[in-house]
């Protein structure tokens, strides 16, 4: 996947090409204190700052007409404590980095999300998740923070250390200040047998609890205009490892899942009325398949073809009623979808402004082939999503506010009174942040 484009023009775009942004001024700093002075610069400057990481983010959470931080010089390992069992990592270090660089010292991340192109400041500011019936999403799995504040300084924290601003930065959204190092919680690395096959959508729903609670990482894709999903079940393993041999792995990973699902993506858009018969042969596409390999290259996947994406966190106990009431709503529209849902799980987690905070929660993702018009698509998803207090991810299209936000989150009060405390002058806001959090 590509990553983020300055143009040179100076236009700032995300991997989807849906936010576009023109900073005054662009910083590489090569170390936290280089990244410290130009926050305090930009304060001199009176310019707002707004780190980017890879720009997988479909909302302007990142974007800035003031000075753009890239991390991309902040990079790589500081430190491995095998006694505590964490990793401490540079906030712009790729995800795809990280996992590598764990594997080659036999640990590995206990879950995570199904790409890993982001940074890991990036990943984890947005509430990045993956599926899990008892291991939550990426930032439930830091242990400790370093960010440099809106007066320039660095500020550590951790569950006893700053306690308050723990419980908030680890979901930050970049409202609290620009994080520059993340320590996470590591483990031994394992083997992970992954299970996918197709099933019909009334069974998968019939028996979702079961699902749930019978595995470790359970999610499925259903296909709108069919009554088919892909199921996949990824539970840990005694081994012996058995990857996807490697011809497989190329004709279903890429030329199905990438080469070919782009080529009916491009006949969808160009023939709107062909996608509920491109979408019933997308559905049979990919064979049922059981493979066992260490975590990363059973959780995540390429995604090569772009697209825009909604997605909202509702309680797990709603999402059969969601999921039922989002195919209704497709059947008797004059929609055209040519891309799959999307629905996976997490526990409840004591992060102030995750989507699982406090609650078990399922997540319902609803996308669009990029330069197809989605707005019709995701309002029509988003008035489901919201009749059930569903949260959205805080990176992916929505068009909540504060007043909702206060709703569905207890602790929003907290967060907001944090902001207040470390960013008085809103030398990170951006126009994403005073639409979500106020001014």
């Amino acid at each position: 996947m590509s990553t983020t484009v300055i143009g040179k023009s100076g236009t700032w775009r995300n991997w989807a090409g849906n936010v576009t942004a023109r900073p005054v001024r662009e910083v590489t700093p090569a170390t936290v204190e280089e990244l410290a002075a130009a926050v305090r610069q930009a304060a001199e400057d009176d310019l707002r700052v707004k780190a980017v990481g890879t720009g997988h983010s479909f909302t302007a959470a990142a974007a800035t007409d003031g000075v753009l931080i890239r991390p991309q010089l902040l990079t790589g390992i500081r430190k491995i404590d095998r006694e505590a069992m964490t990793v401490t990592v540079a906030a712009g270090t790729p995800l795809k980095r990280l996992n590598l660089a764990l594997a080659r010292e036999g640990l590995s991340l206990t879950n995570m999300g199904d790409i890993m192109e982001q940074t890991v400041s990036g990943a984890t500011s947005t509430g990045t998740h993956g599926t899990g019936r008892d291991s939550a999403s990426i930032a439930a799995q830091i242990r400790g923070l370093e960010l440099v504040t809106a007066d320039g300084s660095v500020l550590t924290c951790s569950a006893t250390e700053n306690p308050d601003v723990f419980a908030a930065a680890r979901v930050g959204i970049g409202a609290l200040g620009i994080v520059t190092a993340i320590t996470f919680a590591v483990e031994p690395i394992f083997l992970l047998t992954a299970r996918e096959e197709p099933m019909p959508f009334e069974r998968v729903l019939a028996e979702f609890d079961q699902l749930h609670a019978e595995n470790e990482h359970f999610e499925f894709y259903w296909f709108p205009h069919t009554g088919n999903t892909n199921t996949k079940r990824n539970n840990r393993s005694a081994g012996p490892e058995k990857p996807v041999p490697q011809l497989n792995s190329w004709f279903e990973d890429e030329f199905l899942s990438n080469g070919v699902f782009q080529v009916a993506n491009w006949v969808g858009q160009a023939v709107p009325a062909t996608i509920p018969t491109i979408a019933q042969i997308s559905s049979r596409a990919l064979s049922a398949r059981t493979y066992t390999d260490i975590p990363y290259k059973v959780f995540t996947s390429p995604r090569r073809v772009r697209f825009v994406e909604m997605e909202f966190a509702v309680p797990r106990e709603a999402v059969v009623d969601t999921l039922r009431e989002l195919k209704a709503m497709v059947d008797r529209s004059k929609l055209r979808v040519s891309f799959p849902v999307e629905v996976r799980t997490a526990p409840a987690d004591d992060i102030t402004l995750s989507t699982a905070s406090g609650r078990e929660s399922a997540y319902v993702a609803v996308h669009m082939f990029k330069g197809t018009p989605y707005q019709a698509y995701f309002t029509a998803a988003e008035r489901i999503f919201t009749a059930h207090e569903g949260r959205p991810h805080w990176g992916k299209v929505h068009t909540r506010d504060t007043d909702y936000f206060a709703k569905v989150y207890p602790r929003f009060g907290e967060f907001t009174a944090l902001r207040d405390r470390l960013d008085p002058q809103r030398r990170f806001q951006n126009d994403y942040l005073r639409r979500v959090l106020g001014a």
